[in-house]
């Protein structure tokens, strides 16, 4: 509850609430379902207050029902609204909170305990216990599944061949391949009483360094605090029985739980049997944690959102697994009515960048342009993106289609996309070539490896200043065109030229 409240005004966004819901605000938002749409600001502004206080309430055990419901619904519904904040943390927040929701997380040290005695130092059923430790669990272990990926596994023994006990290196075994063999093992290190303390002290020492080397949130802190769930239930007690006599006066009881309503004690007979809400209990335990264990594969379903990599980021656990580095975006428009042709700033109208790698965003982006532009007299507009991007050190290729016009181009979450260009994954032998080819020019030189698809064409303006510009074919043929000489060159595999 604490980390959820630490967590509203940081990533959630309140400190910068004006600048992204401002009334009157010309901006394309990228919600996962059309129809949801931002309220007006000051409704906002007690949207977040409500989930601030919810957060609050869950922390204090203080209407903890009532909070979680107020720290639950307005976080749903900020998450589904912009598909561009979506991160494996957020997700998680999301889930714990409904997790919370449905367990009796107010039975010990809780507001409520004080005013309803049967609440006060009483059991916790166990599946409270398994449903938490599982959705941890699976964060772990989906996560080190995921780094399994023959793609990402390439690309880091690439970049670790040609590095020789650098900070880069540290950086690649440390963080990239520790953190393969911690999410892999760091479930059953937890769960197992042995090996629960040597994984503790390795995960801690994990997500401190985390917190310290990538800006995740409250991602590595939420994490720690998960820890203890894995130890015994009573370990809380026992923390503050060795607190002083006249502190402990005021720190929740540290006498054995008293018997709850809500458990079941193994007894037979009429009194002693399950009820039917224990059996649900039980079912909803298993189908949580299958429902969970699909999710992360189920993007055979939703295809839509597949482009070079599976689904939506954010609900997959896939963390640290893919690196892109854009080279180049454009976007053109054109005037339906008179033809005319021109070029929108990269970004316009947007407030995050994380449209450039999605084809459902760059379908929604295109779609808002074309209610945008007429009020600045462009007429019925046709709208088409040029996206370079290098995903995990490959080369510099084409993400979708630039000749299709995106505001009347099909799109379906449940079919492939048809104008997505496919990842050029025969090319990726080469990775190591162009490491080793970067590794022969001296610091000062720049180069860029691009590779493209036959009868689409790369338009560059190659400044005076620059001097010493040069074009190598590594593989294939290339026309150049240079526009001011009206000349034109072919240049076969293995030939070159100053541009």
């Amino acid at each position: 509850g604490l980390l959820m409240a630490l967590d509203v005004p940081q990533e959630r966004g309140l400190g910068h609430l004006d600048q992204r819901y401002l009334d009157g605000l010309e901006v394309c938002r990228f919600p996962l379902l059309p129809f949801l749409q931002p309220l007006p600001l000051d409704w906002m502004y007690l949207l977040y207050t409500i989930m601030f206080l919810g957060a609050l309430g869950i922390m204090l055990g203080c209407c903890y029902r009532l909070s979680c419901v107020a720290f639950l619904c307005p976080y749903w519904y900020l998450l589904l609204l912009d598909k561009t904040s979506w991160n494996n943390h957020s997700y998680l927040y999301g889930l714990l909170g409904f997790q919370l929701a449905l367990l009796g997380a107010d039975r010990y040290g809780s507001v409520d305990g004080l005013f309803r005695p049967q609440k006060q130092n009483a059991h916790v059923p166990l599946w409270n216990y398994a449903l938490l430790r599982a959705q941890v669990f699976i964060v772990y272990f989906i996560a080190g599944l995921k780094k399994l990926d023959a793609d990402w596994a390439d690309a880091e023994e690439g970049s670790m061949a040609r590095l020789v006990l650098s900070e880069e290196l540290t950086s690649r075994l440390v963080v990239h391949g520790g953190g393969l063999v911690l999410d892999l093992s760091a479930g059953f290190l937890l769960f197992f009483d042995a090996t629960r303390p040597l994984a503790l002290v390795f995960v801690t020492y994990f997500h401190c360094m985390n917190s310290q080397l990538f800006s995740i949130g409250m991602f590595s802190y939420t994490m720690l605090a998960t820890n203890g769930l894995f130890c015994r239930p009573e370990w809380p007690r026992g923390l503050l029985a060795r607190c002083p006599l006249w502190l402990q006066g005021w720190l929740p009881s540290t006498k054995p739980p008293q018997p709850s309503p809500d458990c079941h004690y193994g007894g037979r007979g009429a009194r002693g049997g399950l009820r039917p809400r224990q059996h649900l209990a039980a079912a909803f335990t298993i189908l949580y944690v299958l429902e969970q264990l699909f999710l992360p594969y189920s993007h055979f379903i939703t295809q839509g959102y597949n482009n070079w990599t599976n689904g939506l980021y954010g609900y997959s656990w896939d963390m640290m697994v893919h690196s892109r580095f854009h080279q180049h975006v454009k976007i053109t428009y054109r005037d339906g009515l008179t033809g005319e042709v021109g070029y929108l700033k990269p970004g316009a109208f947007t407030q995050s960048r994380r449209w450039r790698d999605h084809a459902d965003m760059l379908k929604q982006y295109s779609a808002c342009l074309s209610r945008l532009l007429p009020r600045y007299n462009i007429t019925q507009p046709q709208i088409y993106f040029d996206v370079w991007v290098s995903i995990n050190e490959r080369f510099q290729q084409r993400l979708v289609d630039p000749r299709v016009d995106l505001v009347r181009a099909p799109w379906s979450p449940w079919t492939p996309t048809p104008w997505l260009l496919p990842l050029l994954v025969d090319l990726s032998p080469w990775r190591q070539r162009l490491q080793e080819l970067e590794a022969q020019l001296d610091g000062h030189t720049d180069t860029v490896f691009i590779a493209d698809f036959p009868g689409l064409h790369l338009e560059n303006f190659v400044s005076e200043d620059l001097g010493n510009t040069s074009l190598r074919v590594l593989q294939g043929k290339v026309l150049v065109e240079l526009v001011e000489q009206q000349q034109n060159y072919s240049l076969q595999e293995g030939e070159g030229m100053q541009v």
